[in-house]
């Protein structure tokens, strides 16, 4: 049916590879990518870690000291954790990350100390670090983003690049004619007014990628969140 399409993200592969789902993302017709949120690492205001290097440093001693709140297991939020001990050098199968199903949970385990640390999106933590109720210490884009005081984790000495993409597919077995609707439908509302409106006013960033172009990068992104989940342990 081409009038039915899912709305879905980079949290699905981690959902799909973990609960060895019987069907996958290869089981749809992508159609574009659109658009991308950070990850932000955040501390209690409280916390006595006051950099990044500070985190990774008790990260590196003892793994399983440092807790960490974030949303689902094998997720973009764990993801991030385990490509960062793997970067600092940290056996990433030794993470001690706490899952909770929403992110208000997440939020109040930080902000109550119960955790060490916190990983989300940088809007999800955007108000507490600007009441000051969290110290933001670093995010996951390729480059710093404006009006953000904090470093990228490559600025930090981490070879770690995270971005939560969301994404529309369609049915499988459509014919070239009706995919090529749908893409046009999907360009043409990237290119409207309304929906840069949104994403200014969501703090979206704009990750447009079509056709072949998406399909391929699909593929790279399911096979390098295998590998880490692999090395995480949630994927034998």
């Amino acid at each position: 049916d081409p009038s039915k399409l899912i709305v879905g993200g980079y949290v699905m592969l981690g959902a799909i590879l973990t609960n060895n789902s019987p069907v996958t993302l290869a089981d749809v017709t992508p159609i574009a990518r659109l658009t991308g949120d950070t990850q932000a690492i955040v501390v209690p205001a409280a916390s006595d870690i006051q950099t990044i290097g500070d985190l990774v440093e008790k990260l590196k001693a003892d793994p399983g000291a440092v807790s960490w709140a974030g949303g689902s297991a094998g997720g973009t939020d764990h993801i991030t954790v385990g490509l960062l001990a793997k970067a600092a050098g940290a056996d990433p199968s030794k993470v001690n990350y706490i899952a909770f199903s929403g992110g208000g949970e997440a939020m109040a385990a930080i902000l109550g100390n119960q955790v060490t640390a916190g990983v989300s999106s940088v809007g999800e933590f955007a108000e507490q670090v600007k009441a000051g109720t969290m110290r933001l210490l670093a995010v996951s884009s390729a480059e710093r983003l404006p009006g953000i005081e904090a470093p990228t984790l490559k600025e930090a000495g981490f070879d770690v690049v995270v971005q939560n993409w969301r994404m529309v597919a369609a049915a499988p077995g459509l014919t070239d004619e009706q995919v090529a609707k749908i893409s046009a439908d999907i360009e043409k509302l990237n290119a409207s007014a309304g929906w840069t409106s949104v994403l200014e006013t969501k703090g979206w960033a704009n990750t447009y990628l079509a056709g072949d172009a998406f399909a391929e990068q699909l593929k790279a992104d399911t096979a390098a969140t295998e590998t880490v989940l692999r090395d995480i342990g949630l994927v034998k």
